[in-house]
């Protein structure tokens, strides 16, 4: 199969990438599985904008005191400097936001220095993906190939010219680009606990290692402090960033407030950790009580609703919180315009690493910081673009890649654990 882009992923980067290459391209995306069931649709809290130059060097040094001072100066200043005209291109496709008084209401969540947080409901990311989602799947040069696992790139004197995949039948086989996109998203399924998908384990990785193809701080692994806690099996549900922004307060089982909640997310759940470990307990508590329950309803309504279902009224009672793996800081090593060290071959999102979020992630940069680096891609490819020859052959079997879940996800871990100890 022969297309111009393959993108590998429908989160917002994958989707946001293909609306912004050039319509007489052919672009072929493909998603592990369907291609509603992205980590995307799972962000709750809400994204990140400059509101007005007064705010720049606050909204940068927010972000910069969460990355611990890691963060890469000119990525954030890209992505600080591009959100007004990403978050004007959202509503433009029909993206809602919350307004008061005709104008948008901006909320507050931890490390952040003042309200400058756009959202819908609880359900931000769910808003802002199913609207580029629904706009991709009108595009006549766009298809979407759900079910199809990648499994390698195809590479040639140091450029990617492809992809191979399976679909979910087993059947194996290769589709050969001008230019790949790797927008493949987390590694929360190789965590027992995480607010990931379960099959996103970092197969990316594993094939960059494979092709020699640069990584960053691949052990920058960010906790999120808050998830309901349950006996059940399966993903973690999240508990917004925003709760606390809001002024929920975190309890030990006494009752006693014991941190900050506003403080980085990396702090606050060492914070949580320390003081189970002190009680001897499998949770903290987090009490919504300083909140009014209409706030609660409007603003809160998905987190409200699941909580009954597993028996908590939080607008009566604290839940049970417990910190779980969340978000991938690290990743495939990426320029500022999202190009890996392979020629061809593009990473954004949660799979690449830019250097915004530094060591820690501040809280809702993550959608921001894909939509801006994803455009960027984009534009490079439509300037710079170029034709590989057409005339590869390539045979694929899926002998070529027995056990290969087994052996990414062992790959992936032991580069991981390298990284750290490096890094100590």
């Amino acid at each position: 199969m022969k297309t111009d882009v393959v993108i590998v992923g429908s989160g917002v980067s994958g989707l946001y990438c293909a609306l912004k290459l050039p319509k007489d391209k052919k672009i072929t995306i493909l998603t592990k599985d369907a291609a509603d069931m992205s980590d995307s649709f799972l962000a709750q809290g809400g994204i990140c904008v400059l509101k007005d130059e007064s705010d720049y060097d606050a909204y940068f040094e927010d972000t910069m005191r969460a990355g611990h001072y890691e963060n890469n100066k000119r990525s954030v200043e890209i992505m600080i400097r591009s959100s007004p005209s990403v978050i004007a291109d959202l509503v433009e496709l029909g993206v809602e936001f919350e307004k008061e008084n005709g104008e948008f209401a901006y909320t507050k969540e931890g490390a952040h220095s003042q309200p400058r947080i756009l959202f819908h409901e609880d359900e931000t990311g769910k808003e802002i993906t199913s609207h580029l989602l629904a706009k991709v799947k009108t595009l006549p040069n766009v298809t979407i190939m759900e079910y199809y696992t990648m499994v390698d790139i195809i590479s040639d004197k140091e450029q990617c010219l492809g992809v191979i995949c399976h679909d979910k039948d087993g059947n194996y086989s290769a589709i050969q680009a001008d230019y790949t996109v790797l927008a493949t998203g987390g590694i929360g399924g190789l965590y027992s606990h995480s607010t990931n998908y379960s099959h996103l384990t970092g197969d990316a990785l594993a094939i960059a290692i494979k092709h020699g193809v640069k990584l960053k701080n691949i052990d920058y692994i960010q906790i999120h402090p808050t998830t309901l806690y349950s006996e059940k099996k399966g993903r973690e549900f999240l508990i917004s960033e925003s709760v606390r922004g809001e002024g929920a307060i975190l309890l030990n089982s006494k009752g006693e407030r014991f941190v900050n909640e506003l403080l980085p997310r990396d702090v606050v759940a060492n914070a949580i950790y320390a003081e189970m470990k002190k009680e001897n307990t499998k949770h903290v508590w987090l009490s919504m009580a300083p909140i009014a329950e209409e706030e609660i309803k409007t603003h809160f309504p998905n987190i409200y609703n699941h909580c009954l279902t597993e028996g908590y009224d939080v607008t009566k009672e604290s839940i049970p919180v417990v910190p779980s793996q969340h978000y991938f800081m690290g990743g495939i090593d990426v320029d500022e315009h999202s190009k890996t060290s392979m020629d061809r071959l593009y990473a954004v999102g949660e799979t690449a690493c830019n250097g915004v979020h530094g060591r820690n992630r501040l809280a809702s940069n993550s959608l921001l910081e894909s939509l801006v680096f994803a455009e960027r891609a984009a534009n490079q490819m439509t300037e710079t673009y170029s034709d590989i020859p057409n005339n590869a052959e390539i045979t694929v079997s899926g002998a070529d890649y027995e056990n290969y879940k087994e052996k990414y996800k062992e790959i992936v871990l032991e580069a991981i654990e390298k990284e750290r100890n490096s890094h100590e």
